[in-house]
């Protein structure tokens, strides 16, 4: 528990840290955080296709910065991409599905009925070793290992 107060505190409280110095030669962050623009990176799509692998290669994140996921169904299945310890060990800022932004508390899993492309923008937290996976498979293609540094 303290350590989860002590992240949150340090969250709040990183802004006004970068403030606090009037050098521009340094990589702080800018205003906005966690959330500024410099510390934001796209990571390559998932693909939710029945029999097909999920994605090319493994994910390592580092703790601390903004990430931008697109998860694509193409319709030959009704499947599902499920991960709860590794939802549970990032920050979710928004999920974009057709132009439309949820911002949950939580999340455990995702499913698709039909085609569609689904976004999730979120801050890696909590260092480890994840994954997320098509529920009910056996092969190693439907689990994507994702590693927080």
């Amino acid at each position: 528990m303290k350590t989860l107060i002590a992240l949150g505190l340090s969250l709040i409280l990183l802004p006004f840290g970068a403030l606090a110095d009037d050098d521009d030669d340094d990589n702080r962050l800018g205003l906005a955080g966690l959330l500024s623009a410099t510390n934001k990176a796209d990571l390559p799509p998932i693909t939710l296709s029945a029999g097909m692998p999920l994605a090319d290669a493994p994910l390592t994140l580092k703790s601390g910065t903004y990430y931008e996921i697109e998860i694509e169904a193409d319709g030959s299945q009704e499947l599902a991409l499920v991960g709860p310890e590794f939802f549970r060990s990032i920050w979710i800022d928004e999920i974009v599905i057709e132009g439309l932004e949820v911002r949950p508390l939580g999340l455990d899993s995702v499913e698709f009925d039909e085609a569609g492309v689904m976004e999730i923008g979120f801050i890696a937290i909590k260092p480890g070793s994840y994954a997320l996976w098509v529920p009910g498979s056996t092969g190693d293609t439907q689990r994507l290992a994702i590693t927080i540094e």
